[in-house]
């Protein structure tokens, strides 16, 4: 019978001890499991790159679906079913005008997301580089 030290140790890891109080004051502040939930389902459809290129056309201001679907280089049925999945996560807003429905970001919430990973990804150290003291943003 092997203890679990000696597992431990075997495979390199190292124990700690660590500051309870800060623990618990992190747990505290957690949000709750839904809207852990909630979160991911959202970053999920963000991580799709032809919703991600509507919601950056979005950044110009409001347009129909035809147009999004002609700027970005996509069908108006995937188009449309795309801004559906971001409507029921309030990512987008919908403001109908006779059959036409014109799309437009949510809030300014998801302007300054969408702003804020812009700025980081050209910040950003590329993939498979050793980032120096310059690089720290």
């Amino acid at each position: 019978m092997s203890n679990r030290s000696g597992v431990s140790a075997a495979r390199g890891d190292v124990h700690h001890e660590h500051d309870g109080g800060r623990v618990a004051a992190v747990r505290a502040g957690l949000p709750d499991a839904e809207l852990i939930e909630d979160l991911g389902a959202t970053f999920g459809l963000l991580s799709d790159a032809s919703r991600l290129r509507l919601l950056a056309a979005l950044l110009d201001g409001e347009m129909c679906v035809c147009d999004l679907a002609a700027a970005c280089g996509q069908s108006e049925s995937g188009v449309s079913h795309a801004l559906r999945l971001l409507r029921a996560h309030r990512v987008v807003a919908v403001r109908r005008s006779g059959r036409r429905a014109f799309y437009r970001l949510a809030d300014a919430h998801v302007r300054m997301l969408l702003d804020l990973a812009l700025t980081h990804h050209a910040h950003a150290t590329p993939l498979g580089t050793v980032p120096t003291d310059g690089d720290a943003r």
